[in-house]
């Protein structure tokens, strides 16, 4: 009876595209899919990785676990233990994990675009449209936490010198505000008008498109006042 060969063994991935260049250097670290959009969850703070994988509908546990374990080795994102009574282990980004936020800005920018019909099987996840709102938002001057509330849910992001990359604060986060300077409320159709530039900020608010809750001067300058 013949020996039975072993099985061919698959090749290992590579993990790096072996060129002197900054843009693969880069790749070598995010290109990877899911990384960047695991990035995106965590530039609204820290989070579990049960909240993780909520919220990124599609990945595998596996596949998440893998791309979380590549990021603290790569240095973008650390996993920490909160303190009692919650006792739960979080995952959070460094510093340079954080200076990822101008390029996920850029490529929500460039994607844009692409928003123009709701495909039926697209999930969809309020806090998903703070990056391409960040630059709608980007002329405000005064600083403090606007809360964004839109038919998926709600969501708050800072405004003024908090909301510029390296302040030092998560740009945005999860639900409702704590303690929220002002709040606006909209709809998703005319988050993607801010975004793509069909209307500003300011011709919404004056056309009664956008609601604006709140007293201070955040809520002043988005009235106009």
């Amino acid at each position: 009876m013949p020996r039975q060969q072993p099985a061919a063994q698959r090749p290992v991935r590579r993990r790096s595209y072996d060129q002197f260049c900054a843009a693969a250097r880069a790749l070598d670290q995010v290109g990877d899919r899911w990384t960047l959009l695991i990035v995106r969850e965590l530039l609204g703070g820290p989070r579990r990785y049960t909240d993780l994988h909520a919220d990124l509908p599609g990945v595998s546990t596996d596949v998440l676990a893998s791309r979380l374990k590549d990021m603290e080795q790569g240095g973008l994102a650390v996993r920490r233990r909160l303190p009692p009574p919650a006792s739960a282990s979080v995952y959070e980004l460094t510093g340079r994990g954080h200076g990822l936020l101008p390029v996920l800005a850029a490529l929500a920018d460039w994607g844009a675009p692409a928003l123009a019909e709701r495909r039926p099987t697209d999930a969809v996840r309020a806090h998903w449209f703070a990056l391409p709102l960040l630059r709608a938002l980007a002329a405000l001057t005064q600083d403090g936490i606007l809360e964004v509330r839109l038919d998926e849910g709600e969501f708050h992001v800072r405004t003024g010198s908090g909301a510029a990359p390296g302040s030092g604060g998560e740009p945005y986060g999860f639900g409702p505000a704590d303690h929220a300077d002002a709040r606006i409320t909209l709809d998703s159709a005319l988050c993607l008008e801010l975004v793509s530039g069909r209307v500003t900020l300011a011709e919404a608010v004056k056309d009664g498109r956008i609601e604006v809750t709140g007293e201070g001067a955040l809520a002043a300058e988005l009235r106009g006042a």
